[in-house]
């Protein structure tokens, strides 16, 4: 493994992070981190002499989950915005990190179930199975992401 390539931080989840580790745990560039600082009010890292950004474990929990909203879920970056001022940012993150998330479950359930109120036809039921995987898959995906932070 060269030195180049992404390794996970062996620092404490508690630790402040530098922007070189924040960009490679959540795998974008480092302009793209400072422009979503432009865009999103809510990511404030600290910065030290010379400029130096250091962000808190909040900061990363914020910026996962605007990456999330904008490459796993394909809002744009309005979108997200907008979804920040109307529900605000703990109650996103909450719905991100939270893997049990009952709105989530029943309507999953509901989904494959049909128990709607009528009759779904087979294309529905199709249709419905492949929106719960697709759910599952970014919810595979994150757990995956949480066990590497």
């Amino acid at each position: 493994m060269s030195s180049r390539q992404s390794k996970a931080p062996t620092k404490s989840l508690n630790a402040f992070m530098t922007i070189s580790e924040v960009t490679e745990l959540m795998g974008v560039q480092q302009h793209v981190l400072r422009f979503w600082e432009s865009k999103f009010t809510y990511i404030k890292p600290m910065k030290r002499a010379g400029g130096r950004r250091y962000y808190r474990p909040e900061d990363v929990k914020i910026i996962k989950t605007i990456r999330d909203l904008l490459y796993d879920d394909g809002y744009t970056i309005k979108g997200v915005q907008k979804i920040l001022r109307e529900q605000g940012i703990n109650s996103i993150i909450a719905k991100d990190l939270s893997l049990g998330d009952t709105p989530l479950i029943n309507n999953v359930q509901t989904e494959i179930s049909g128990d709607t109120g009528h009759e779904k036809k087979a294309e529905d039921k199709k249709n419905a199975l492949a929106s719960v995987r697709m759910r599952l898959d970014r919810l595979r995906k994150k757990v995956k992401e949480e066990r590497s932070i």
